[in-house]
């Protein structure tokens, strides 16, 4: 399931009517109110969905919308590290959306978290030269994938979704425009089914 040198890819759990988070994001409830069931299958079926939790880390370097990074709005004024700990899972520089400029933040395991303000291709430039022949993710949320699917900068898109419906929240595609999938491959799993698309660049 390796990705070619370069790939810029997208792993997102998704309900199946099409919503990333669920209504009510609070600093209690980062994913909304249900939407922590999306993510069901990673960790009460991990074995049986070893390969696609493998393929979601491991990359030379990710980007993700300050919405994903955390719950702060605005100018940064409180400290925020994120929500994964001293020591998140990417291991990886870590390129944040953001339209307010902050000093990077090093955190313990190799994870570094950098602040880009100029846009998506600026992301993705400095994304592939911290990366150098490795592949690139790009984390979410539902607007930093859209912006990247409207841009055309995506190279795969791999669905994880979940047998729930949630009725609002983020839905993905709310602004990407029109995009071409091709199908590579399909699984389903007790708690998932893993679909994966090509985009044509």
């Amino acid at each position: 399931m390796g990705d070619a040198a370069g790939t810029v890819s997208c792993d997102v759990g998704i309900s199946a009517d099409g919503f990333v988070a669920g209504p009510g994001q609070t600093l209690e409830e980062p994913l909304g109110r249900g939407a922590e069931a999306l993510h069901r299958w990673m960790f009460e079926t991990e074995e049986e969905n070893a390969a696609e939790i493998a393929a979601i880390l491991g990359h030379g370097a990710y980007i993700m919308g300050r919405n994903m990074f955390g719950p702060v709005r605005g100018e940064w004024d409180e400290p925020w590290r994120g929500w994964w700990g001293d020591e998140p899972p990417y291991r990886a520089p870590v390129f944040v959306l953001t339209h307010h400029p902050h000093e990077p933040i090093e955190m313990e395991g190799g994870t570094t978290f950098h602040f880009v303000t100029d846009g998506p291709e600026a992301a993705l430039a400095r994304a592939r030269e911290a990366a150098g022949d490795r592949t690139i993710s790009v984390a979410g949320g539902a607007s930093t994938i859209d912006q990247f699917l409207a841009a055309g900068l995506l190279d795969e898109l791999r669905l994880h979704i979940a047998p729930i419906v949630l009725g609002a929240g983020e839905r993905l595609f709310a602004a990407s425009g029109p995009v071409e999938l091709q199908p590579v491959a399909s699984r389903t799993a007790s708690l998932v089914t893993h679909v994966t698309y090509r985009l044509e660049r």
